[in-house]
């Protein structure tokens, strides 16, 4: 399911418009995505939790020539199904 699917789908669920579907999809992952930014979490009982993890300083290797590179740290983003989600999956 993509982006437009997606809103297809909560328009129908919903009894909205399209464009109100897809202001509403926008809205909450807009929502998330400011939370994310500023470090925080978002939880969506049921669902899962999004949240923001750190991957470390490390060396790898240039795939072309072979020699050692530093990868700097990142802050990733990161999701952590829900019970209910991963029961409903299985």
């Amino acid at each position: 399911m993509n982006k437009s699917e997606l809103i297809e789908h909560i328009a129908q669920q919903a009894d909205i418009s399209k464009a109100a579907a897809g202001r509403a999809l926008e809205a909450v992952l807009g929502g998330v995505r400011s939370t994310l930014k500023k470090g925080g979490s978002v939880t969506l009982v049921g669902f899962g939790t999004f949240a923001v993890g750190t991957r470390a300083a490390r060396s790898g290797r240039n795939p072309r020539t072979g020699d050692t590179i530093k990868i700097k740290k990142a802050k990733v983003p990161k999701f952590r199904p829900g019970k209910a989600l991963k029961d409903f999956v299985n």
